[in-house]
């Protein structure tokens, strides 16, 4: 092992939200200069995570949120028979590490799935910066009010929803998201593995399969292993939807 990896990949490089191309993602929108600056100053870390490492584990201290640059991360818990459950799929432009506000410890696990790059914010700091900056303290408001939109709307998959209408759901909210970033409306490349997605939606390995052959068959989707193309989203919106219209 090189010295290099064995060291913490944490980085007090110039970080500079001011000239970051996700910035409207993960920060307030319209600061003036001198906040800009203050936010700057704040967030003067990066730290990379190499595909499999952890940013942080269940039960360690909280101290930061963390914005990702690069790369794709699951939170997970161990169930009690010592399996991994997981809770959430995060993207470049989002923050991770929410879960550490209510109890000053993290109640997760963040699992890189792919090599990462996040941006280290200081929790304490963000918190004095946002009374000085109510645009930071309305922002912060809104990233934990989406994430508990986020988690309802998890809650509601799991309660009553089909396995095609899991997968469906999942598969239209993964593509909106990434197309927020840049990317294509239609196809996607699967950062988490089959299993990872059947334990995300409650589902067992051959029925996520199942699943996504039915859809192939039936001419919504083209799979290649994890390449996947929406051919057809107006079918993927109508089977959610035909759970919807039952309530």
């Amino acid at each position: 092992m090189t010295r290099e990896t064995a060291s913490p990949q944490l980085q007090a490089i110039k970080v500079a939200c001011s000239n970051c191309n996700l910035r409207e993602l993960c920060m307030p929108v319209g600061l003036e200069e001198q906040q800009l600056k203050r936010l700057d100053e704040i967030v003067a870390m990066r730290r990379k995570v190499k595909r499999g490492g952890t940013l942080f584990r269940n039960g360690e201290p909280f101290t930061s949120l963390f914005a990702i640059r690069t790369g794709f991360f699951k939170t997970c818990v161990a169930t009690e028979d010592g399996r991994d459950q997981v809770t959430g799929f995060q993207m470049a432009g989002e923050i991770i590490g929410l879960d550490g506000i209510v109890n000053d410890h993290h109640t997760c696990d963040a699992v890189a799935l792919e090599d990462a790059e996040v941006c280290v914010m200081p929790f304490d700091r963000i918190e004095e910066l946002s009374r000085e900056v109510t645009a930071l303290q309305t922002h912060v408001h809104k990233i934990m009010s989406r994430e508990i939109v986020r988690e309802h709307g998890v809650m509601l998959l799991l309660g009553s929803m089909r396995a095609d209408e899991r997968l469906a759901a999942f598969l239209l909210n993964l593509v909106q998201r990434l197309h927020t970033r840049g990317f294509s409306q239609s196809e996607l490349v699967l950062r988490m593995t089959r299993e990872e997605i059947g334990s995300y939606l409650g589902l067992k390995l051959e029925t996520v399969s199942r699943t996504f052959s039915k859809f192939v068959e039936d001419g919504i989707v083209e799979v290649k292993q994890r390449h996947v193309r929406i051919v057809d989203t107006a079918a993927l919106k109508r089977i959610v939807n035909s759970q919807q219209a039952c309530h």
